[in-house]
Parts: C-alpha cells; structure tokens; sequence
C-alpha cells in the first residue's frame, strides 16, 4: 500500500512539473547582428503565466535584465537595455521547439534575431 501511495505521488508530482513548465523556460544561446555590432549572449527565460523574466548574459559580467515581457503560447515579447548606449531593443518572437526567431527594434531599425536551445 505505502509503495502504490509512494508511486502515485511520484507520478502527480512528475505530471505537474511537466504540465507547469513553458516551452520558452530554459536557457538559449542567442545571436543578432545590428547597426551597433554583433550581439550573443546566453539567455535564460523564465514565465509565470503569461509573465516572461530572465536576462542575458554577454559574459565578463555584463548581463541585461528582460524587462516588460511576456508570453502568449509560443510567441515572447520583451526590451532589453544595452549597457553603455543608453538603448532599448523591443523584442518580439516565436519559440519553435528548440529553435527561436524574432526581430528587434531600436532606434528606427529593426533586425532579426535568433536562438537555439542550450539546455
């Protein structure tokens, strides 16, 4: 009896976990190339509901926070402010498995950008 009740949590609790988690949550290797260089950096995603946080890290402690994002489905839209240009992109794009694209505005132009899953 304890064994059945034992697996029986054990099942709940895997279902939740599968059943709770966003296909956009998880870390990203992300690439775009602008007007004021190229950008990659490693990009951790995170959503409750349809609230999107997280932040990308261009590595030697320089790292923007993902401000103002959300999610609806597979769709992600969020801003970033480049540090040391006083910049702000507007982002917006799709998730596709373990594969993103979308496009990013600022400043008048807009440019697309891409990621792939590290996780």
């Amino acid at each position: 009896m304890k064994k059945n009740i034992l697996m029986l949590i054990v099942a709940l609790f895997a279902s939740t976990q599968l059943w709770a988690q966003s296909e956009v949550d998880g870390i990203w290797n992300f690439t775009m190339t602008s007007p004021m260089g190229s950008v990659n950096a490693k990009v951790v995603m995170i959503t409750d509901g349809s609230s999107l946080t997280g932040e990308f890290d261009l590595g030697e402690g320089r790292k923007w926070p993902i401000q103002g994002g959300s999610v609806n489905g597979n769709n992600v839209n969020f801003s970033i402010t480049r540090d040391g240009a006083a910049m702000t992109y507007v982002m917006s794009g799709t998730i596709d498995g373990d594969a993103a694209k979308g496009a990013a505005t600022a400043m008048g132009s807009t440019v697309e950008w891409s990621m792939t899953r590290a996780d």
